[in-house]
């Protein structure tokens, strides 16, 4: 397989630096490719603006969705947006690796997603009709490729779990496991997090980084969240509601867009290898 790995973390020294070493050690033992996207070491940058769209007349106004359409399809996306376009169509999976910086990724990683999916490429496509609403939430460009989130956090796994503090961790994951990478086609994997990361020390590295190799172990059998797909019939066209009747009883929210009959077994899959305790938003 041909793994990509978009890494987020400013200090190479870290314990995020140390998985990311693992993660690629262990996927090259195993005969994968590796390329690693380095955000910080490569200076990317976070903001879109007009120096994005070098064809934009200096007299139109930026409409940043208009321009990143009109820039994908004559191809005058900047280089280094269309380096990683070209990785994620390379890609058998994507991995996202970040620290959990106040409940979600680093505005550097978010602003890799805002500048690389661009319109026409991960959103903007397919046909919208009484059949179909674009081709999204299961279906899309990236289609028949996987990705997963590798996380770490400063807080307890208790405070993220479903009656804990910080709210449960698929929760605060959904935006980015549905909203990012299901959305354009991906079959997102369970995230691996990392909890109470800032007191892990040496001896509690060890049986988070074997719980690493496993996961990259399982990247080509292990089973996806079981998101619905928009297109699949789940939904009323074009108010995207869910149907009455398809929700397991009591749930609401998020887990509304989980399959009923591919949720079963779910419970404690998604919580993955906690490790040691601080401050809730943090991640080494």
């Amino acid at each position: 397989m041909k793994v990509l790995i978009v890494f987020a973390h400013p200090e190479p020294r870290s314990l995020n630096g140390a998985l990311l070493d693992v993660a690629v050690s262990e996927l090259k033992r195993l005969g994968h490719d590796v390329q690693v996207s380095d955000l910080y070491a490569q200076g990317w940058k976070s903001e879109v603006g007009r120096g994005d769209f070098p064809s934009l007349g200096q007299s139109e106004r930026l409409k940043p969705a208009a321009a990143s359409k009109q820039a994908f399809e004559a191809g005058t996306l900047t280089s280094d947006v269309k380096a990683e376009i070209e990785k994620l169509l390379w890609a058998d999976v994507l991995i996202l690796q970040f620290p959990l910086w106040w409940f979600s990724m680093p505005a550097i990683l978010k602003g890799w997603v805002d500048r690389v999916f661009a319109y026409g490429f991960a959103y903007g496509v397919g046909e919208h009709s009484d059949k179909r609403w674009g081709d999204r939430y299961g279906d899309g460009t990236l289609k028949g490729k996987r990705a997963m989130l590798v996380v770490t956090a400063g807080g307890w796994e208790e405070h993220y779990s479903d009656r804990g503090v910080n709210g449960p961790i698929d929760d605060l994951l959904f935006p980015i496991n549905h909203g990012i990478l299901y959305y354009p086609g991906y079959e997102v994997l369970p995230p691996f997090v990392v909890y109470r990361v800032d007191r892990l020390g040496d001896a509690g590295f060890e049986p988070v980084a074997e719980g690493l190799r496993q996961r990259m172990r399982g990247l080509a059998t292990a089973e996806p969240i079981p998101f619905r797909r928009q297109n699949g019939g789940d939904y009323l066209i074009p108010s995207m509601q869910l149907r009455a009747g398809l929700e397991r009883p009591g749930a609401n929210g998020f887990a509304l867009h989980l399959d009923q009959a591919g949720d079963a077994g779910r419970e404690g899959k998604l919580h993955s290898l906690g490790s040691s305790p601080r401050h809730a938003c943090g991640g080494r």
